[in-house]
């Protein structure tokens, strides 16, 4: 794979890692969580995202669209079933208010800007965390990249579902110090409520990770009503303890993908729940009684 499937590339980031890291996100992802913060990060085409607020009904979009795609007198102006992503109307927009989302790059494009921040990852220790999205959905792509970060001896840190076979992913791991692992529940029903996916192959790959001696920091978003029950803990503590699992990160859920749903036109449908705050993940903190690892509240 010549070229991947990137939708933002952040400098300067301290959390996703050690240090000061670039962080690279992969476009496309294998699961549809009902709480997902990165909503336009699900599909693996580049899309065209509108933020109504911006727009100054101008009218330019709808005269440049090849596709007759926009009318601002309709409510909906745009006709996403018609759109085919050709981004005329986003180049046109003096307004700013369409917004590409999603561009291809080949791997050196990517460590062009990865190399311009080289210096603060000596002096920080930090390095380039890659996110997504799922990144290892566009797995030939990644394993190039990677290849590339490792021969310029960056740390590299890789955040993922883990909704990967393990003899795939045994091949990229050597190339990869930490692994930021997502497990979003152990019981499998609540899990395909909760995701779409089964989560059979994903602890499989967490326990062959930790077996094979891989630097493991399981991340668990908690989502207030769909793994945060005394059963749903109960079950990921005896997990994790079993396993050997050393370390793990509670994150809280939080609304901020949910602002972006009307931007992408996406059928994620807001969970009307309010964002959690540090008590209650500390609440959930003192429910682990068979972990004896490290819990960080919040993440780093």
């Amino acid at each position: 794979m010549n070229k991947g499937v990137i939708f933002n590339i952040q400098r300067y980031s301290i959390n996703d890692g050690p240090g000061i890291r670039t962080i690279v996100f992969f476009k496309g992802c294998s699961m549809r969580c009902a709480w997902c913060e990165n909503p336009e990060s699900i599909a693996f085409k580049p899309q065209i995202a509108f933020h109504k607020k911006k727009c100054i009904d101008c009218g330019s979009c709808q005269e440049v669209c090849p596709k007759g795609v926009v009318d601002i007198e309709r409510k909906n102006r745009f006709d996403w079933g018609k759109c085919d992503n050709c981004g005329t109307c986003v180049d046109d927009c003096s307004a700013e208010a369409l917004e590409m989302i999603g561009r291809e790059m080949t791997v050196d494009e990517i460590m062009d800007e990865v190399k311009k921040d080289e210096a603060f990852y000596k002096k920080s220790g930090g390095g380039v965390t890659i996110s997504g999205g799922e990144a290892t959905s566009q797995f030939e792509f990644l394993e190039n990249l990677l290849k590339s970060l490792k021969a310029e001896g960056y740390h590299v840190v890789i955040e993922t579902n883990g909704l990967i076979e393990w003899n795939k992913l045994k091949k990229i791991a050597p190339n990869v110090d930490i692994f930021y692992f997502d497990i979003k529940g152990i019981d499998a029903d609540h899990h395909r409520q909760n995701t779409n996916v089964d989560n059979a192959v994903i602890l499989k790959t967490a326990d062959k990770l930790l077996k094979n001696n891989y630097h493991v920091v399981f991340r668990i978003p908690i989502i207030p009503g769909m793994n945060d029950s005394p059963e749903d803990i109960s079950a990921l503590d005896k997990f994790l303890e079993t396993i050997g699992t050393k370390e793990i990160h509670l994150l809280p859920f939080h609304r901020f993908g949910e602002d972006k749903i009307e931007i992408i036109q996406s059928k994620q449908k807001s969970l009307e729940i309010p964002s959690m705050n540090r008590t209650e993940l500390e609440d959930i903190k003192k429910k682990f009684q068979y972990f004896n690892g490290i819990i960080v509240v919040g993440g780093e």
